[in-house]
């Protein structure tokens, strides 16, 4: 009951605030012209047990006014409607558990299926049952719910889908009559099934200015039961065998969009042309944000959904969406000039998005919103598209709309400053094979082996090529471990290194706001390899005259106190602490010793808000210290995959922005997708030119719906920073190290190159070109 209390009252505010519809001037390219239904697939199945209540509720709360909540028809043995996902409910609820002597076997469009059914049990039965949720924590804390209790929440629309109608006629079971009863006191505003027997019955019996009949197809081989046709082939016939009977069709997104064996978007078909031609409205289904997508989308749902609903020669009627905030996000139009309008959007507070819908449609060609309130830096450029500190990475950034792009700083063995993500060559190139005799363990910078920048020279490192986070393997530098997330492969090994000189001319070129450049290691290289590192970069800035101007920020950011010192008095210098370790606290003595080095911090994201088992539990004071002493907070380092998002963001990397931008407040954002992060609906300045945002997570609203008994265990709170951790000792002195190996018979390089300067350029350098084949054959 108290938790029942807690999830109205989290609600309360969903039904205030709405706001009236306007006409508007834009039109959709779908059938009527109007902005595409989203249709919340059992509710808010994404997060919650699908259609439960809480499903229900929250998909209502979180989207688009004029949205529609489906339900997946099943019938008891006394003829109630349940909503569940599948006519095998062992695998949606906890009946095996309460019957485990229940199991049936029937046969369902010509093939054997064994499990439960809702036809061996009355509704009394399965009432008492609950059901199962993608977070194993929500588990059978939820009951199955009525078709009743699903329209009771007053859904702005109301959508039910028979599956298999044959199968419950065989069963003396009628859908048709339990719908024809139904429909007296309830309002249903689509029935869809794939069998097109029931549709023509249905045709004759439903009232067609309340509801709409829409045709379901299945995958392409699958045959039709009622007409013992494939489905591909009544995709050739929509005039004849569907079009009598329905007023639209509900495709795979695939049969639109098809995706290559490769992972990327073919062409469209014409689908969605032929049958608006036809007057049919076309429905697609299939979205989910934590599933893998195409790998155009680079991870982002809502540039999916922009996809069919607002690309140049089409308009989807509507997407059957698992994450119906997100399809609202992406779908909405936007409020601007007056010249678009949006439905009414519900106010939410929990989980925490209020109306933003209305940040992407009709916006594709505008320019990207600058000075937002956060600033946007990338990580080794667009790292998440292209290989990190590629010169590829750093021109996508900026197109992107980076604020600040970054260079992590490396040095050859003869003493060329470049950018890349890591001294460790074999993670970020593929330097392991040609040069694999160098491999060596350095426990002060890495437990693992490596092949390290300084122990190459710049022509040798120029014989390398950039690798993209392609895979999980060892060899790469992947975020998530063994996970089977994979980066855009199309992008592997593309790019060209950059030099240190020539990531500061282009940076003055594009007229970026800024530029960070991180240093690492200094202490290690100096006194083993007999290189200054410090001095490289205040060199190099020097020399691009970055020490004598203002109009764009130069952020000199090292984990070293000793490296920060070596800047200190340049005003045109902006210094930054990067803190490593995840941090529960930050003491005023740790904080006053930090000022006395540094401006700015960077703090990892797990420092800021304390997540459990992927629920968020509470923000820690660290940025609001921090912020007392007048240090700048950039956090590190935002990913749009969705395992490193917490439920709590919806599976949406956007959400989680919003959280950083608004709750947190944070003065940079260091991101792998600055594209992502430049989402225009998480800006609130009253100044933006945005009628509606997306609002931050409420650090652990989510979690307290779940019962405290099944709760994850709590995690010891993180140690607070140590002033013995903040400050190092000196830079030591050069030290002696051997003669480098004679590379008289290295290819050299051919003049002067600078990859940044020609954006064009998109293929692999001259000397990368000519490696021996089994070393691009191992690289492919």
């Amino acid at each position: 009951m108290i938790r029942s209390l807690i999830f109205v009252s989290l609600f309360i505010h969903s039904t205030l605030a709405q706001k009236p519809s306007q006409s508007s001037p834009t039109k959709w390219q779908t059938l009527n012209g109007e902005q595409p239904l989203v249709i919340a697939r059992g509710g808010f199945s994404g997060l919650f047990p699908e259609s439960s209540s809480f499903a229900n509720q929250i998909a209502v709360s979180t989207s688009l006014s004029d949205m529609a909540v489906s339900c997946n028809l099943q019938l008891t043995k006394d003829g109630i409607g349940l909503c569940l996902p599948d006519i095998r409910i062992d695998n949606s609820t906890t009946i095996s558990s309460i019957y485990p002597k229940g199991q049936s076997s029937y046969k369902i469009n010509g093939q054997s299926v064994r499990g439960w059914f809702t036809v061996d049990y009355t509704s009394d039965q399965l009432l008492s049952n609950n059901v199962y949720s993608r977070s194993n924590l929500f588990d059978g804390q939820l009951p199955i719910s009525t078709v009743e209790d699903v329209t009771g929440i007053k859904p702005p629309k109301f959508w039910l889908h028979v599956q298999y109608e044959r199968f419950y006629i065989e069963r003396k079971l009628s859908p048709a009559a339990y719908i024809d009863t139904a429909s007296k006191h309830m309002s249903i505003n689509y029935i869809s099934s794939p069998e097109i027997g029931f549709l023509k019955l249905m045709n004759s019996k439903v009232n067609k200015k309340k509801t709409k009949l829409v045709f379901q197809f299945l995958g392409l081989e699958d045959v039709e039961p009622t007409i013992n046709h494939k489905y591909k082939s009544i995709l050739q016939s929509l005039d004849s065998l569907i079009k009598p009977y329905v007023s639209g069709i509900l495709v795979p997104k695939e049969y639109i969009w098809p995706t290559n064996n490769d992972g990327y978007l073919d062409e469209p078909t014409t689908l969605v042309d032929d049958a608006h031609k036809l007057g049919l409205e076309v429905y697609a289904y299939g979205f989910a944000n934590d599933v893998p997508m195409s790998y155009d989308y680079n991870y982002d749902p809502t540039a999916e959904y922009t996809q069919f609903v607002d690309n140049s020669k089409f308009s989807v009627d509507g997407v059957l969406t698992d994450f119906p905030p997100t399809a609202s996000e992406a779908i909405g139009e936007i409020i601007r000039s007056k010249n678009h309008s949006l439905g009414a959007l519900n106010e939410l507070t929990l989980p925490m998005l209020v109306s933003n819908a209305a940040c992407f449609a009709h916006k594709k060609n505008e320019s990207k919103p600058k000075n937002g309130a956060s600033l946007i830096i990338s990580n080794n450029g667009a790292s998440g598209i292209y290989p990190g500190s590629s010169d590829l990475a750093y021109q996508r950034a900026v197109e992107d709309g980076a604020d600040i792009i970054d260079c992590s700083v490396q040095l050859s063995q003869d003493g060329v400053a470049f950018c890349l993500p890591s001294a460790d060559l074999a993670g970020d190139t593929t330097a392991m094979l040609p040069f694999i005799d160098r491999k060596t363990v350095i426990p002060e910078i890495q437990p693992e082996e490596g092949v390290f920048s300084f122990d190459l020279t710049w022509n040798e490192i120029q014989t390398l090529q950039c690798k993209e986070m392609l895979t999980p393997a060892a060899q790469l530098v992947s975020p998530f471990g063994n996970s089977s997330i994979i980066r855009n492969p199309a992008n592997k090994n593309k790019g060209s290194f950059v030099s240190l000189s020539e990531f500061l001319e282009f940076a003055k070129a594009k007229a970026v706001s800024g530029i960070l450049i991180n240093i690492e290691n200094a202490a290690y290289i100096a006194s083993n390899k007999n290189l200054d590192i410090v001095a490289k970069v205040a060199t190099a800035l020097t020399n691009a005259t970055f020490d004598k101007q203002s109009t764009q920020q130069v952020l000199i950011q090292s984990d070293d106190t000793s490296v920060l010192s070596k800047f200190k008095g340049i005003p045109a210098y902006k210094r930054v602490l990067k803190i490593k370790e995840k941090i529960g606290d930050a003491p005023k003595a740790s904080v006053d010793e930090i000022k006395k080095y540094a401006e700015a911090v960077t703090i990892p994201r797990s420092s800021i808000v304390k997540v459990n088992d992927f629920f968020t539990v509470g923000f820690t004071n660290v940025v609001k210290e921090m912020k007392a002493a007048n240090l700048s907070v950039y956090v590190y380092q935002f990913r749009n995959e969705y395992v490193s998002l917490a439920f709590d963001y919806f599976s949406d990397p956007i959400v989680e922005i919003a959280t950083y931008v608004q709750s947190v407040q944070a003065d940079g954002l260091i991101t792998d997708f600055p594209g992502t992060a430049r989402c225009p609906c998480t800006d609130t300045d009253p100044k933006a030119n945005i009628p509606y945002a997306i609002l931050p997570a409420e650090a652990g609203s989510l979690l307290s719906l779940i019962p405290p008994e099944i709760q994850p265990p709590a995690q010891a709170p993180a140690q607070p920073l140590e002033v013995k951790d903040v400050v190092d000792p000196p830079l030591p002195p050069l030290g002696k190290v051997n003669e480098p190996k004679d590379v008289e018979n290295l290819p050299q390089r051919g003049g002067s190159r600078s990859g940044l300067a020609n954006a064009a350029n998109v293929g692999l350098s001259i000397v990368a070109a000519i490696l021996p084949s089994l070393l691009l054959t191992f690289c492919s």
